[in-house]
């Protein structure tokens, strides 16, 4: 029985899918991540951000956390900004 789960997400609705998951209060680190540039294109941060969550998922405690830009983020305080590519804090 895993304690910490990775889930790779499209980022248009990845804080949609963190919030619904922390709804459903499971006992264990669940770890959202993705890719603002795909990894078929070549130049991907697909691979960087799923090392950053492997790492993370075996750290942090339980709970729902976006992952991406080698940052961790609580599932309710970040947001995606379509204008920088980066995922920010929101508290």
């Amino acid at each position: 029985d895993e304690k910490q789960i990775v889930i790779t997400h499209g980022t248009d609705t990845m804080t949609e899918t963190a919030h619904y998951l922390a709804e459903a209060n499971i006992p264990k680190t669940i770890v959202i991540t993705g890719a603002m540039i795909p990894y078929k294109f070549g130049a991907s941060d697909a691979l960087f951000n799923l090392g950053s969550a492997m790492a993370y998922a075996q750290t942090l405690d339980s709970g729902v956390y976006v992952v991406m830009n080698g940052k961790f983020h609580n599932w309710n305080e970040v947001e995606k900004n379509r204008k920088t590519g980066f995922f920010e804090e929101t508290k």
